[in-house]
């Protein structure tokens, strides 16, 4: 029999088990002093198809050559290439940095506001990275749906939704605002490190008493 689900309690427990883990990248970054709206920005470019231990590094390395708009404008397709090529898709991203960053220079004043709507317009930039910069860099309250927050929200039983947009609107809905920002922080490393999406590990799950585990066939 399953316990009712309590998001109070269950923030708080997971708030303890992924405690030993690696942060999500973008929060690391940001806690390493990489917090402004385009480092932030640029950090979701670069991770996009991309794995943590990837973006990390990749992040530290391009930010330790330009971390301004106006700094990036001054980089050529081919120098930013060079710096990301670790990354999935680095061509393109390398193409996209660059225009957002040339776009910030001469249409914004050199300076990426927090304003979901104008964060859109960048190209390959969707809700969840315009949602993170607006949660580290600006503060907001903004709800960034990945995969991990996607599957383990509908996994738990607490959304019902086909898509991560469709779960990022069930959220809005539900989930109390000063989470908003922090679910992402958290179910990135719970859904790699025990929410996984195979053989999940629900052995040591710290809320398998009030989940769902909807879809869960087998785990570990």
């Amino acid at each position: 029999m399953k316990q009712p689900f309590d998001i109070e309690v269950v923030m708080e427990r997971i708030r303890e088990a992924v405690r030993p883990f690696p942060k999500a990248a973008l929060f690391e970054l940001a806690d390493e002093g990489f917090a402004s709206p385009f480092e932030q920005l640029v950090a979701c470019v670069i991770s996009i198809r991309t794995r943590d231990e990837v973006t990390l590094p990749t992040a530290r390395r391009l930010f330790a050559v330009a971390r301004t708009p106006a700094e990036f404008a001054g980089l050529t397709v081919a120098e930013l290439d060079a710096l990301i090529h670790a990354s999935s898709f680095h061509e393109a991203k390398a193409r996209q940095i660059l225009e957002a960053a040339r776009r910030v220079v001469d249409e914004l004043g050199g300076v990426l506001p927090c304003d979901e709507a104008v964060l859109t317009t960048f190209r390959g930039v969707g809700p969840k990275c315009a949602h993170l910069v607006l949660g580290i860099a600006c503060g907001q309250p903004a709800i960034a749906v990945d995969v991990h927050v996607f599957r383990v929200t509908n996994r738990w039983g607490y959304v019902h939704a086909a898509t991560p947009e469709q779960t990022m609107v069930q959220l809005e809905e539900r989930l109390p605002r000063r989470y908003w920002v922090e679910i992402n922080r958290l179910l990135i490393p719970f859904g790699k490190q025990i929410c996984t999406a195979q053989l999940p590990r629900c052995s040591t799950c710290p809320v398998l008493d009030m989940c769902q585990q909807v879809g869960v066939d087998g785990h570990r």
